[in-house]
């Protein structure tokens, strides 16, 4: 029998039976929706990650005293060498991928202004600081090079400390805060960026010379870390590995030396939760994907039906001359039909769902194309798989037996 005639056959045994070919249809079309959705959620969110940690600086570098590890087991910073200025003029004078460099010294304490204050975090850094961070002055100015020389007690302010000390929409500009004592004259306010990656909010800071904090505030003649910027994304691995020379040789580390220093960049960091999402992806997918199966099965017990319902009917088909292939193919051709329009309306759902969810909830959200289009073949595949053996079952059915099945 031509292919056409079997698939007119097929598609008039699902039309007799609507209700049911809808119910059998119904596992796929779940099981495609939730994979489609699971993995746009999981895309969605490494996307945001990525988005998240760019906006700290895609290209940044930086520096801290202290081997991570050793020998595998966690350890601390105690009798390591510390991060000094003679480090950062290592750094200028040895590493031609780094464009910025800044040192980064910071204190905890309390904000002062009248009779309100707040806790949070005064960072010491120099003017290039803010390119490597991407932090951007909305009103007022930023600190020079000549006001981090002299140690100069002014700063700028975040929109969190702004709201806490003195209102939401107020311009503190000339103002005057107080940090450990120390009065701070603020010059510059920082544009708003948000919580970043790890719940941590961006805004809840105060920014002011390394001079300052080191002199003024923390009495240290050392940084806590230094901060960079590679010339470009594809140097950030370059400028690291020069920064690491750099460090070796400005620390007199012998050569097969442990380091007593880290160095880490942000290209490491978003590798890291990419891989951790990726994971989280798949395991969502692997998760959703049981539903598949669940709708396989379901396809495959309904044909078993099907043939049963259809046992003399396969009989008079054999009589008059059909043969065993194109049994086969009318049942194996409703199967694959069942699977692939459930595919098709579950692909639908799946992305209707999937702009419903970022919608509603405010959830990131990415639907792939690929995941469609393996979605619609994984639908080919169960349709073949599940459909084969009911189809194989109606195939070798002996036509006389199957005559005089009541």
């Amino acid at each position: 029998m031509h292919i056409s005639n079997l698939l007119k056959v097929a598609i008039y045994a699902l039309k007799r039976n609507k209700l049911r070919a809808l119910l059998t249809m119904l596992g796929i079309i779940i099981g495609v929706a939730s994979v489609i959705a699971m993995l746009a959620i999981g895309q969605g969110s490494k996307k945001s990650i990525q988005d998240q940690i760019s906006t700290m600086g895609t290209n940044l570098v930086f520096v801290m005293a202290g081997s991570q590890q050793r020998g595998g087991i966690q350890m601390g910073n105690s009798g390591a060498v510390n991060i000094t200025v003679k480090d950062m003029d290592a750094i200028r004078a040895d590493c031609p991928s780094i464009s910025d460099l800044s040192p980064e010294v910071r204190a905890n304490g309390q904000a002062v202004y009248s009779n309100k204050n707040w806790p949070t975090s005064l960072f010491g850094s120099n003017t290039e600081y803010l390119n490597i961070k991407k932090i951007e002055v909305g009103s007022g100015r930023c600190f020079t090079e000549k006001e981090v020389k002299s140690a100069a007690k002014v700063c700028l302010i975040g929109a969190t400390v702004i709201e806490h000390l003195f209102g939401k929409d107020a311009n503190p500009i000339g103002l005057t805060v107080r940090y450990k004592k120390i009065p701070f004259k603020i010059i510059g306010v920082l544009k708003p960026k948000g919580t970043n990656t790890f719940g941590q909010d961006q805004d809840d800071l105060l920014l002011a010379p390394y001079t300052t904090v080191q002199k003024r505030v923390m009495a240290i003649t050392y940084f806590q870390s230094i901060q960079s910027s590679a010339i470009n994304e594809t140097k950030t691995k370059d400028a690291a590995a020069e920064m690491e020379q750099a460090l070796r040789k400005s620390h007199k580390i012998k050569e097969g030396a442990e380091n007593d220093f880290t160095i880490r960049s942000q290209d490491e960091l978003v590798s890291t939760f990419s891989s951790i999402s990726n994971v989280l992806t798949i395991l969502l997918g692997a998760i959703a994907s049981i539903s598949l199966l669940v709708g396989g099965i379901g396809i495959m017990n309904i044909m078993y039906v099907s043939v049963t319902e259809r046992t003399r009917e396969i009989g008079l088909r054999m009589a008059v001359g059909g043969r065993g292939k194109d049994i086969l193919m009318q049942f194996l051709i409703e199967s694959i039909l069942l699977s692939v329009l459930g595919g098709v309306i579950g692909i639908l759902l799946g992305i209707g769902v999937s702009k419903l969810i970022g919608i509603l909830m405010g959830w990131p959200t990415v639907v792939l194309p690929a995941s469609v289009v393996l979605s619609f073949f994984v639908c080919t595949v169960i349709g073949v798989f599940f459909g084969w053996y009911p189809a194989r079952k109606a195939a070798s059915l002996n036509p006389i037996d199957a005559l005089r099945f009541e």
